[in-house]
């Protein structure tokens, strides 16, 4: 009998489970989903508003905020999208077909084999938080020891949700062997969600029961009316899924089913198997008799015109500071010529016009100081979060992309230091930041002449450009630069980077935003305090922080130059 162990499908699964064991992401993951679970505990609403944290309703409403916040979309994607990318990449693929396996081992087995490490990490977040009901609080109201909640609703709402999207990541790499078009599936959830959401209030509502990923229209939770409900109900009450949250969560089951079948029947191991191969037939012939050739008159010599003459560069020298700024400028110019090749990267256009042009309100509303500054601060508020993205995902693609396609020996071999490679990249992207910015900033001028909101105060927009958004764009860069020296991996700096941003993001929301660690100001800065000197020791501070992040990154960078 056959040991079900040693079967083509156990063994893609036990590989894909071994590799990410090996791997520093699924670690970087639990750590942060568990520092989450601990701050969400401690600081959530539940002393505030007299709920016990370990009540049932509270456990399944942090399950739903952990399964939309942190576990959606982009650390899916970083564990579902390059499962099968990665065989591609590393040129294995010909040694894993040659063995006797089929298709449905080798794509339910990766599959399988990452799910369930995906699924292991988001276990830190019920784990921790089960055992912190023995912490003892003061203020804190905690029940009786609790166990099935935790694991009940992380399986319904979680697990099943992230089934649905690990299936749809899942296929796009493997179909597309693009991690690209992963990351921008996964970019592009939160508002194609929302938007989704927005068109389901006009809709029927079995709409949204069959094909809402999350469940949201399911009704898995009590609704908006918890806030006004009595902490002792609903500190006892028990939380029961009706029919159409059990319609909801078969329903993303049958559409994993078919993304998984779409995949199956679409890719192929042999994709020349079915191509007719022309053979030709080499015959050998008698040498020749004469092994030289003297023409009988001579040949001429064709001599280029003047106009298709290239003329040769002057040498100059390579050391100095002018030799190296010339060096950073010509490398700034490769990064600009590669990053206009990024057809994602034009495709944030449209969403940097989008928040620009609907920043504005549509009717005169109280202003405190002018509708320019208001309409600046909107735009600048709204899109720092766009750049803080953008920077995160596109700047690690440009600092690991010699090493992915595998010439980082040759360009690491031009004669020059390593600030040119790193500040070539930093300020490029810094560049290209600012430009959306300015961008955005005029389109936000043409909607408030559009709608009669004038005059038009341009030194609004060029201050708040100026004392805000550009030393944050720096910041940003430099701090994602650091991250990607340190970590020297790509997709853990993506996820230590979102895992700070959410984090922080968290903290300021619920009032700790001090400037010591908020170094972009958020809910920290008003209008007429932009030319105050207490902004500018602020701005400066920033700054400060971006020469930090760039002299680690100088000091860590793997290539040693003298």
């Amino acid at each position: 009998m056959r040991n079900p162990f040693q079967t083509p499908f156990a063994a893609v699964f036990t590989n894909e489970v071994l590799l990410n064991i090996k791997r520093v992401a699924p670690y970087v993951l639990m750590v942060f989903f568990a520092s989450n679970a601990l701050l969400w505990w401690g600081k959530g609403p539940a002393l505030m508003m007299g709920w016990a944290t370990n009540a049932e309703f509270y456990i399944q409403r942090n399950m739903g905020a952990f399964s939309f916040i942190l576990g959606m979309p982009i650390f899916t994607a970083v564990i579902m999208g390059d499962a099968v990318i990665r065989d591609f990449r590393l040129g294995v693929d010909p040694l894993i077909f040659s063995k006797p396996i089929g298709r449905g081992s080798y794509l339910l087995g990766k599959f399988l084999g990452n799910f369930c490490v995906l699924v292991c990490c988001q276990l830190a977040f019920p784990i921790t938080y089960f055992l912190l009901q023995w912490v003892p609080v003061s203020g804190m109201i905690v029940l009786p020891v609790r166990v099935a909640p935790y694991f009940k609703h992380f399986f319904v709402i979680v697990v099943i949700s992230h089934l649905v999207l690990a299936a749809v990541y899942f296929a796009a790499g493997t179909l597309t062997l693009k991690p690209k078009v992963v990351y921008g599936l996964a970019a592009c959830f939160y508002p194609v969600y929302i938007g989704y959401q927005l068109l389901l209030k006009n809709a029927p509502k079995i709409v949204g029961v069959v094909s809402d990923p999350l469940g949201w229209s399911a009704q898995f939770g009590l609704g908006p009316q918890i806030w006004n409900m009595n902490p002792a109900f609903l500190n006892q009450y028990v939380v029961t899924y009706h029919a159409a949250a059990y319609v909801n969560r078969a329903s993303m089951i049958i559409v994993t089913a078919l993304c998984l079948l779409i995949v199956y029947l679409r890719f192929r191991i042999d994709p020349q198997a079915n191509k007719s191969e022309h053979f030709t037939n080499l015959v050998l012939a008698d040498a020749p008799e004469k092994i030289a050739y003297s023409a009988p008159y001579e040949l001429p010599v064709d001599t280029p015109r003047a106009r298709d003459r290239i003329t040769l560069p002057t040498v100059t020298s390579q050391q100095g500071r002018a030799a190296t700024r010339f060096k950073i400028l010509a490398a700034m110019g490769v990064e600009f010529r590669l990053l206009r090749a990024e057809r994602g990267l034009i495709l944030l256009l449209p969403v940097v016009i989008f928040f620009s042009f609907f920043s504005v309100p549509f009717s005169r509303i109280p202003v405190a100081v002018s509708y320019s500054v208001t309409a600046a601060t909107n735009t600048s508020n709204s899109l720092l979060l766009l750049f803080a993205c953008m920077i995160v995902f596109y700047l690690g693609e440009m600092m690991h992309r010699d090493r992915e396609v595998k010439i980082q020996p040759v360009v690491w071999s031009t004669p020059a230091p390593n600030s040119v490679f790193l500040l070539s990249k930093c300020m490029s992207m810094t560049l290209v930041a600012l430009s959306f910015a300015i961008t955005g900033s005029l389109i936000a001028i043409v909607a408030q002449l559009f709608r009669g909101h004038t005059p038009i105060d341009f030194s609004a927009y060029l201050l708040i450009n100026a004392v805000v958004v550009l030393p944050s764009i720096i910041f940003m860069t430099s701090l994602v630069v650091a991250l990607n020296v340190l970590l020297r991996n790509k997709y853990v700096a993506n996820v230590v980077a979102v895992g700070i941003g959410a984090s922080l993001f968290y903290l300021y929301s619920v009032g700790y935003n001090h400037w010591s660690y908020n170094p972009m100001l958020y809910q920290l800065w008003k209008y007429p305090d932009l030319t105050g000197g207490r902004i500018l020791a602020y701005r400066l501070y920033c700054l400060g922080l971006a020469a930090v992040c760039l002299a680690l990154a100088h000091v860590f960078y793997e290539r040693k130059s003298k």
